[in-house]
């Protein structure tokens, strides 16, 4: 736990509130900062507190409570508490006595309040930093900068994870993404999200983890959601503009073609089919355009977030390899991140071609058999019906396939029952694999879920739910498809098509 009190308090200290306008840093800060980038976090300190002093001896007030609440920052991260609280309190009198407004004010001292938050916190002083909260809530009431209530909200969530009180959390954390989404501050949202999976993930907790990444993965759609209506709105605003003006042009043409017509049948006629032609033509030549464009925008936005998962799986790789794999906890998150990194290489790498092998299919399948034989119940029936021929296939990722069916109908297939492994040619470039299993079936309404990631928060030490999207994923790269037989009614019969 302390561990992740750590992480939440570094976070904490790079969220600050952000300032709308543009300042000059004097030498001493420049010099910090500067400092504080080398590690030098005493003579960083030093510098800090000069640039505070200079700054409130020239009335830039803001720029110096910037200053010294970064000083009293570095005090207490060598626990130097006494003289973090000193410079706070001192800090406190300069706003009291400042000629600032009321509302400017509450938006300095939540700074300071904030700051002796988070040292509490550090501490595990519950009590206090709840009071604290409470402070922080009052200046946050009186302010009117929109960019410290967001702050307000952050804090509250991370003190309410932190002492365990979830459902507080949860609730903060929805209040603050609504708030955030509404004003379509998509990035920051997006942030915290990844900052909670990513604390998760370093204090090995695998439930937090399944609740975060599929909380995340829903929103993360809901944005696709509004930004694509924002998109097509846009579009049809244009649509009924160019609409309006060509319907102008042909009000106009109409009032022409009438003196053409007068003077000539046959050359109005001519114009008239000219001008709607190039009328239609315009309006498809626009359209397409505009469509062409916004799925190329949708696609690259798939794109970017697969990238995005698989960032963030390769990146917390490290720190996942340092924890006890010997616990089940443990291993499931391990085997999550595994399997999140093997999903979005995949779908990052549908365009790239595939090496194909001439392969004999039933000593191929038959080796594949006997590697599930022994996961088998009592009396179970296992037949491998597989004529022996030559095919070109991928053999990993047939495998791969295939493995993950037969090691799931042994596992769902009761005493007595039967496994079948079948292939079969549907033509001359077309061929099918089936694995099916006697026993209870799929129920409907789960059918068309069990091939999409993420669908549901589920415990991952009990499976993650990604084996058969993988499989899915696999099966589209090869040129072929994963599906359920749904005229299959005596248990489950899976279908790989592929093309030789």
């Amino acid at each position: 736990m302390k561990k992740i009190v750590f992480i939440f308090l570094s976070l904490m200290l790079s969220f600050s509130i952000a300032r709308t306008e543009v300042v000059t840093k004097n030498s001493f800060q420049e010099r910090a900062e500067a400092e504080l980038s080398k590690g030098n976090s005493g003579s960083s300190r030093a510098l800090y507190l000069r640039a505070y002093d200079d700054y409130v001896n020239k009335g830039r007030l803001s720029q110096g409570v910037e200053c010294g609440v970064k000083a009293s920052t570095l005090y207490y991260k060598e626990n130097l508490y006494t003289e973090a609280f000193d410079l706070l309190r001192s800090i406190d009198q300069q706003i009291d006595a400042s000629k600032n407004n009321a509302s400017e004010k509450a938006a300095l001292h939540y700074q300071t309040s904030r700051e002796r938050f988070m040292m509490y916190m550090k501490m595990r002083r519950g009590a206090s930093a709840q009071d604290h909260l409470a402070v922080m809530e009052r200046h946050a009431g009186i302010t009117t900068d929109e960019n410290v209530k967001n702050d307000l909200l952050y804090n509250k969530t991370v003190y309410y994870y932190t002492f365990g009180q979830n459902d507080k959390g949860n609730a903060t954390f929805r209040e603050m993404a609504t708030k955030l989404t509404s004003q379509k501050e998509y990035d920051k949202v997006d942030e915290v999200y990844r900052t909670l999976i990513a604390n998760g993930l370093r204090s090995s907790n695998a439930s937090i983890v399944a609740q975060s990444y599929s909380s995340y993965m829903v929103w993360k759609d809901s944005v696709a959601e509004l930004k694509r209506a924002d998109e097509v709105g846009t579009l049809k605003q244009q649509i009924a503009e160019n609409e309006a003006s060509i319907a102008d042009k042909d009000s106009s043409l109409a009032n022409r073609r009438a003196i053409i017509i007068g003077l000539s049948i046959l050359a109005a006629s001519l114009a008239a089919a000219l001008v709607v032609g190039g009328v239609v033509l315009l309006r498809f030549i626009i359209l397409t355009r505009k469509q062409k464009k916004t799925i190329k925008e949708a696609n690259d936005n798939n794109a970017l977030k697969a990238q995005f998962i698989s960032n963030i799986s390769a990146q917390l790789e490290p720190t996942l390899a340092k924890l006890d794999n010997t616990k089940p906890e443990v291993k499931a998150l391990l085997d999550f991140s595994s399997h999140v990194q093997q999903l979005a290489n995949l779908e990052n790498s549908n365009d790239e071609p595939l090496a194909l092998e001439d392969t004999q299919i039933a000593s191929f399948s038959e080796e594949i058999a006997n590697e599930v034989r022994t996961l088998m119940k009592k009396d179970v029936v296992f037949t491998v019906n597989v004529p022996k021929m030559n095919t070109s296939v991928r053999r990993d990722y047939v495998r791969h396939i295939l493995l993950h069916l037969l090691k799931n109908a042994a596992e769902y297939t009761p005493e007595g029952g039967h496994v079948t492994l079948e292939y079969k040619k549907r033509s001359a470039h077309k061929y099918q694999f089936l694995v099916s299993n006697t026993g209870s079936t799929i129920a409907d309404e789960a059918r068309e879920d069990i091939f999409k990631p993420f669908r549901k928060v589920r415990d991952l030490t009990t499976g993650d739910g990604l084996g058969l999207p993988i499989c899915k994923q696999m099966a589209l790269k090869m040129n072929g498809d994963l599906n359920l037989d749904s005229a299959f009614v005596k248990g489950v019969r899976f279908v790989l098509d592929l093309q030789a």
